[in-house]
Formats: C-alpha cells, structure tokens, sequence
C-alpha cells in the first residue's frame, strides 16, 4: 500500500513570491473592494427607497447586487489580509467554506441574470401584460428560487470536491480555493461525484444559455420592427447592458471551470480568476447605473432629500 500523508490545510499562494509585491497587490484589492462595496450598496439602497425605482427589472438588479457584494467578499477580504499580514494559511474547513459560497453565489447570479432576461422579453414582447405576469410574486419567486438552487449547487459541488481525500502538496496556486486547484492535489483515483456535479452545473448553465437566447431572439426581432429609430435605441438601450454583463460572466466562469488545468497555473488562470471575482461586481453598477437616467434620477432625488433633512436641522 502506498503510503501518503493527507493534507490537513492549504497554502494560497497569491500572485507574487515577493512580500513586498503581495502588499502591493493588497493594497489594490482593497481599493478595488471599497470601491465594489460603495457602488453597489448605493444600487441596493436607490432601488430600495425610491419608489420610481420599485419595479421587477430594478428588484432584479438588487439582487444582483447583493449577489456581487456576497460574491466579492468571500475571497477577497481574506486576500487582502493574507497580503498585509505576510499569512497564506487557509484551514480545510475555511476552504470548503470559501469553495461553498463562491459556487453558490456565482450559481444564484446567473439564475438571477437569467430572470432578469425574461423580465427584458416579456417587458418587450408582451408589453401589454407585463404588470401581470411580472406581478410581485413572480418576482419575489424567480429570484428566491435563483438563490436557493444557487445555493443547492453550491452544496453540491462543495461536497463532491471535498468528499474525496487530498495528499502531496498543499499548495494552491490562486488567491482562493479553486476547484482546480483542489483536483490537481487530489489523490482520489475515482472523482465521480465531483464530476457528476460538474456535469449538473454545466446543464443548468447551458439551459440559462439557451433561455436567454431564445429570450434576445424574441426581443430583438420585435425591436426591429419599431417603426422608428428612437423606440429601437431605446428598447436596445435596455437589454444591451444585461447581454453584457451576462456575456462576460459566463465566458469568464466557464473559462475558469470548465478549461483543462495546466500545472503549474499559468498568468492566464490567475487573471481569469480574477476577472471572474472582481470584474463583474466592478462592471455592474457601471454599466447599469453610469447610462441609466432613472438611477441618476434616483440618486439626485436622494441627494437632495437628504440635503433637504439637513438643512432643516440645521
């Protein structure tokens, strides 16, 4: 029997071996995360007391948000420690925890992206009967039904990954614990279950896919045929950042998930890691709220309200 010793922690490396580099990096993760918080909590927060703002598309892009702030805030406060403090040590348990929230998370975004296609089609397609089918039970259920078979995806996968022993190295080469990372130091000669839910993942992103698809070849044939050329900016102007955003998410995390493992990490697997982390919770608010005039509107109302309250104060 060959003898092994089983790995009872891990050590992320990060980006650089340099100390002094590691807390340069840390430095601009922080940045980088303030700046994410700020931008999607002021989202959450013109969504939710503005009462121009209470329709389903606008409850759709809250959750989006709170999505992005819980995705974000799982491995990256953890690296921007682990920089300053010069500790890479991250626990089995600790691991499995960050793997849990980032694939669920990440599950719960791109069921929420994919309502918020539907919400697009049938604002477009069936106009006339958008305030009933998109009433507000259907979209208190399409969004907890995202979060919580987000969060069964997540279990999942989570435990298929760790349900197989790890030996050898206890080294991941990223800034949080990746699966494949986690597969390349595995010294199971069966992964089954971790490739069953990796199959599972792959059908239920493919399905997404295939909605909103079916949802923009709907939409973008009814736009087409707008008479004038103002309705059809307009109509686009609407759907156009959510194809974005959708877009970048899914390359990046089918890039990440789904591409062959090399060994050693390349430059190219760290910066798909974080551009599948950091990006889309920075890209956002910016692409949805920096071109959008009804959130503009909102925060200028909410500017002045307060600005009002202060003065009469004073």
């Amino acid at each position: 029997m060959t003898n092994v010793t089983l790995v009872a922690g891990f050590l992320l490396v990060g980006f650089s071996d340099s100390q002094e580099l590691q807390i340069v990096y840390g430095v601009l993760f922080l940045v980088i995360y303030l700046a994410i918080l700020m931008s999607n909590l002021l989202i959450i927060i013109l969504t939710t007391l503005d009462l121009q703002l209470q329709t389903p598309m606008y409850f759709f892009l809250k959750n989006l948000s709170f999505l992005d702030v819980f995705l974000v805030s799982v491995p990256v406060p953890n690296f921007i420690v682990n920089s300053l403090t010069d500790s890479n040590s991250i626990s089995t348990l600790g691991c499995a925890f960050q793997l849990l929230l980032i694939t669920s998370f990440s599950a719960g975004e791109i069921f929420v992206l994919t309502a918020m296609s539907y919400d697009r089609y049938v604002a477009i397609c069936c106009l006339l009967h958008y305030e009933v089918i998109m009433n507000g039970g259907a979209c208190v259920l399409m969004a907890g039904v995202s979060w919580a078979v987000g969060g069964l995806f997540g279990a999942l996968y989570t435990t298929g990954t760790f349900f197989m022993p790890f030996c050898g190295s206890n080294v991941i080469p990223q800034f949080f614990c990746d699966v494949s990372s986690l597969l390349r130091i595995s010294c199971s000669e069966t992964l089954l279950v971790v490739y069953t839910s990796i199959g599972i993942g792959m059908c239920l992103c493919m399905s997404c896919f295939i909605c909103i698809v079916i949802s923009y070849v709907y939409i973008f044939s009814t736009v087409l045929k707008i008479p004038t050329t103002k309705g059809q900016l307009k109509a686009f102007s609407t759907c156009f950042p959510h194809l974005i955003v959708f877009t970048l998410f899914i390359i990046t995390a089918c890039s990440l998930y789904l591409k062959p493992s090399s060994n050693p990490p390349t430059v190219i697997d760290r910066l798909l890691s974080v551009i599948y982390t950091v990006v889309p919770p920075v890209l956002n608010p910016v692409i949805y709220s920096l071109r959008n005039k009804d959130m503009k509107r909102a925060l200028m109302r909410l500017v002045h309200k307060t600005c009002g309250q202060e003065s009469h104060s004073i």
